[in-house]
């Protein structure tokens, strides 16, 4: 490990978590530790989850360690200038000041460090760039599929920042999901795992889980490959979509349900390859190769990578 640390914080749904992070995104296991979130807590409470996982890094800074910057990726949308976040599934915080809650638990020979607050999609595009399996791209979109579908940008070599990259939320033409933010022709309403589960069992499948459609899907589940095949029919339309607005190379796509068969990227990828438009069709599908850690990597890397951002 270098001599530089980052305290990285990731703020979701769930959970919050926070961890030390080298220069070359390796996570210390000294000092991570997580707390919950979520959609029933009060904002009093998420203060408090905050505070406990920060508090608890803080007081386990790797001897010998330069602390470099704090890089905080947060549940959207976000409002970067002002350090505030209202994360959609999240209530009780509209507006609320989380990295200014943060800068105010560090400690006085730290108060001169960075502080960057960013949306989870921008962590998650940037880890992908600095350690997956796209790394260097320069037009690049990471893609999570998971409970939710998120998304960033990396357009010319640089991150398309503020709330630009929800993927999750574009619409999908011919699709008709569960509800979800109010609408039932999203992406994630259609695509992410818990929605195409629901699709599976409202067309007769038995299962309950993601794991049990990939299971279905192995045994050759008439139904499990009709779910399947419709989530990467949405997901591949929704590239499209992107790539015709965005100047798209590549584009990285993780999470847990991304990995629900080895068949469903290149299952996107078919889908993309049948677009009229050569600059759309050309677009490279990846799987983003990401670590479980890559949340914290991509909080760290609003500070080790700062440049890509468009941050001092």
């Amino acid at each position: 490990m270098s001599d530089d640390v980052v305290l990285a914080v990731d703020f979701g749904g769930t959970k919050v978590e926070a961890a030390w992070v080298d220069s070359s995104g390796q996570v210390f296991e000294a000092g991570r530790n997580r707390a919950p979130t979520g959609p029933d807590a009060t904002s009093s409470e998420l203060e408090q989850s905050v505070v406990r996982v920060v508090d608890t890094a803080l007081a386990q800074i790797p001897a010998g360690t330069r602390v470099v910057g704090v890089g905080i990726a947060a549940a959207g949308p976000v409002d970067e200038d002002n350090g505030t976040v209202s994360p959609i599934n999240l209530p009780r915080w509209r507006r609320h000041p989380l990295r200014q809650l943060i800068s105010d638990r560090l400690p006085d020979p730290l108060h001169d460090i960075p502080v960057h607050l960013h949306r989870d999609g921008v962590a998650i595009v940037l880890a992908a760039q600095w350690l997956g399996n796209a790394i260097g791209a320069r037009n690049l979109m990471g893609m999570v599929l998971s409970t939710g579908i998120g998304g960033g940008f990396i357009v010319d070599g640089r991150v398309l920042a503020g709330n630009s990259g929800h993927i999750g939320q574009i619409q999908v033409s011919g699709f008709t999901g569960e509800v979800s933010i109010g609408s039932r022709t999203t992406l994630e309403s259609v695509a992410s795992g818990p929605h195409a589960v629901a699709w599976a069992r409202a067309q007769g499948w038995t299962g309950e889980s993601g794991e049990d459609l990939a299971a279905s899907y192995r045994d050759g589940g008439d139904i499990a490959y009709s779910a399947v095949l419709r989530v990467s029919e949405a997901v591949g339309q929704a590239i499209c979509s992107a790539a015709a607005l965005v100047e798209l190379d590549t584009v990285a796509i993780g999470g847990g349900f991304s990995r629900v068969t080895p068949d469903l990227l290149p299952l996107i990828q078919s889908v993309v390859n049948r677009h009229p438009l050569q600059y759309i069709s050309r677009v490279k599908i990846l799987d983003a190769g990401l670590p479980e850690d890559a949340p914290l990597a991509g909080a760290a890397a609003l500070i080790y990578r700062r440049d890509i951002v468009g941050l001092p």
